[in-house]
């Protein structure tokens, strides 16, 4: 009998201690394909396990030690990069990195069998990852992140968890530290050149400082190794994130001052800055003993050193924040009493047809995209975060925001976007993420989420981070049936044409004068004018139209009921053709929405999805019989909703019978 609520990991390693084996992971097995997906290798991987490797393999070490990580020959400096971040962050670190796994025996009920997992961030929420701990190696040796003397195995193993994520080792190197950094914190990021705030940088340090960030400062270069650390003259790294820990103005002897900033790395056994005012520097002899009391420069922690602001400015390219929820900050000690970040988030997606709009480039579609309403009770400035999910095919993604006079429940029509300018509009890039700051004024905000290009799909997660409270709401609409869709037959519409069908209708009735779907099948492929017409003309059109308007309740249709049909057909037909100019016959799914509306229906984004998924074509297009049996359906639905629903209260309850035979009966 399954236990309720055990998970994948528990699952696996039970039944391996069953079975006494290890375990070989399915999903992701020890192949040449799970390396180089794309290229071809460069030479053929031996899969071996740690305890082949080292004669005593260690998964995590106890006490913490000296950061010892490197990319390997086919590995990335960016990953090490944001690993060694992760390192000197403990509370983010354990939980990325459950300590409770070893290659040894626990006790008897928790063998060693070859199976363990990681936290990470992915999509939109907290994953765990299980992977076997079989490693790509040639001549023996690992050739991807590792540990160069600790004999400490969390790298490789976390760095494959990662791969299966990404679904090769190959994928990895496409990958960023920014979008590293956010996977293995849960946070938000963003990249500030520095050579764009010198003059404010401190400032900017210091408000950060007071926030659940963590703040970063990397050198970064357009040349220089993929998988090999470079270092300076002056002993800084190229392309590894330096934890930014403070900036201070410290008072000299000569009654003069000096602008120092802290820094702190987890390499410090492979180099340590160099420069004036580093670890041991004379320039310390003149700073007062009160001074250094109160900056605590006796009680440096390894990795940790001072350096000039200007020599910051001058080495250090960008700054690279980590922005982190209360929730999320909770974990991290180096976090506590700091100001937390008030978060509103969103997970959306983007459907061709429905809500891919593409970016303003493309004024027809552009307001079918998500729109999201950001209200802000006073002058704030706030970071908008947009990250897709499309991991293996990133899409090109960006946002614009407008602003709103006044607060909006209602879709902002295609009108409103030809007449306003954006307030704010983010890079276009197929980064994971895209993010950035602005400044806003209190009041109502409109936030749109896109793909470059039209008709591109993918899901993705929107949040926003405000120092002050904030609310964030998707604007949809409530489905509603407008006004009657299923008219009545007039004189008037009678004589347009109608009642030549009425001879055919009444030679294939029955004594009752009714049809059949089958009857009014043939009906209609005899009758209608033209294939634009015609196209309604299906089995399944007909039997739609005999459950949506037969009153007999024995599937067939009276005379005046299909004289109603025809009627309303006419109706339909204009409304379709208002929103098919470029080619007859041929609707855009993007304008169903529209035209549905004038027919009569309002639907909302889910209502749309659905329609969507049933009836648009490869072409994303839908013809005349598809926007028939659509109306069709949804006036079956709403009458089948109403008629459950006498007292109009917008709910009805249902037994399992009652739903089947509602949801079928449509």
């Amino acid at each position: 009998m399954e236990v309720k609520g055990i998970s994948e990991y528990e699952k696996i390693k039970k039944s391996c201690q069953k079975h006494e084996i290890l375990w070989e992971d399915p999903e992701f097995p020890a192949v040449q394909s799970s390396v180089f997906y794309h290229q071809t290798p460069p030479f053929q991987f031996m899969w071996k396990r740690p305890k082949e490797l080292h004669d005593n393999p260690i998964f995590l070490k106890d006490s913490p030690g000296p950061f010892d990580v490197t990319p390997g020959k086919l590995g990335d400096r960016w990953f090490v990069s944001c690993i060694g971040t992760l390192y000197l962050l403990k509370g983010f670190f354990y939980r990325v990195v459950p300590a409770d796994q070893s290659f040894e025996d626990i006790s008897l009920e928790d063998l060693y069998c070859g199976v363990f997992r990681f936290r990470i961030w992915w999509c939109g929420e907290w994953v765990e990852v299980v992977i076997d701990d079989r490693l790509p190696t040639f001549n023996g040796k690992l050739v991807f992140a590792h540990c160069q003397t600790s004999g400490q195995f969390w790298p490789c193993l976390l760095e494959k968890a990662y791969a299966k994520l990404h679904g090769s080792y190959e994928a990895l190197k496409y990958g960023t530290t920014l979008d590293g950094l956010v996977d293995l914190t849960g946070g938000i990021t963003e990249s500030i050149p520095i050579k764009n705030e010198t003059a404010n940088a401190a400032r900017l340090l210091n408000r950060l400082l007071s926030a659940t960030s963590v703040v970063t400062a990397t050198i970064q270069t357009s040349n220089g190794s993929r998988s090999k650390i470079e270092k300076l003259d002056n002993g800084l790294l190229v392309g590894i994130n330096y934890k930014v820990l403070g900036v201070e103005v410290v008072e000299l002897r000569s009654n003069s001052t000096v602008h120092l900033v802290k820094l702190k790395h987890p390499h410090y056994k492979i180099s340590d800055w160099s420069g004036v005012w580093s670890n041991g520097s004379s320039n310390w002899d003149e700073i007062t003993c009160s001074e250094i009391e109160r900056i605590g420069l006796k009680h440096l922690q390894e990795g940790e050193f001072w350096l000039p602001y200007a020599d910051f400015c001058n080495n250090f390219t960008h700054i690279e924040i980590i922005h982190v929820d209360s929730e999320t900050a909770r974990d991290e000690v180096t976090l506590q009493g700091r100001a937390p970040w008030i978060t509103r988030l969103h997970q959306g997606a983007w459907q061709r047809g429905v809500t891919a709009g593409g970016c303003r480039n493309n004024p027809d579609t552009f307001h079918i995209n998500p729109q999201l309403n950001l209200v802000l009770s006073e002058n704030e400035e706030v970071i908008i975060s947009l990250c897709q999910h499309s991991v293996l095919e990133p899409k090109v993604i960006g946002f614009s925001v407008y602003k709103l006079e006044k607060p909006s429940s209602e879709l902002i029509s295609r009108s409103f976007f030809k007449k306003n300018k954006s307030l704010l509009n983010s890079q276009y890039t197929n980064s994971r993420q895209v993010s950035a700051r602005c400044c806003f004024e209190q009041g109502g905000y409109l936030l749109v989420p896109t793909t470059f290009e039209p008709g591109q799909e993918s899901s993705f997660t929107l949040r926003v981070f405000s120092a002050k409270p904030i609310k964030l709401k998707l604007i949809d609409l409530l489905p509603k049936m407008l006004r009657p869709v299923l008219l009545k037959a007039t004189s008037s519409c009678e004589s347009k044409g109608v009642n030549q069908y009425e001879s055919v209708f009444l030679q294939l009735a029955d004594e009752h004068r009714s049809v059949s779907c089958f009857e009014l099948h043939e009906l209609l492929e005899a009758c209608l004018p033209n294939d634009y017409i015609k196209s309604c003309a299906t089995i399944e059109v007909c039997r739609q139209i005999v459950m949506a308007l037969g009153t007999s309740g024995y599937g067939r249709l009276k005379l005046s009921e299909f004289r109603d049909f025809m009627c309303s057909l006419k109706q339909w037909q204009i409304s379709f053709k208002a929103h098919s100019k470029e080619k007859t016959g041929i609707l855009r799914a993007e304008r169903l929405r529209d035209a549905l509306y004038d027919t009569g229906y309002q639907v909302n984004t889910e209502i749309l999805s659905a329609l969507a998924m049933k009836y648009m074509r490869k072409d994303g297009t839908l013809r005349f019989g598809d926007y028939v049996s659509i109306i069709l359906l949804l006036s079956s639905s709403f009458m089948a909703f109403e008629k459950r629903d006498p007292l109009q209260n917008g709910a009805v309850k249902l037994s399992l019978s009652e739903w089947l035979s509602t949801s079928l009966g449509c």
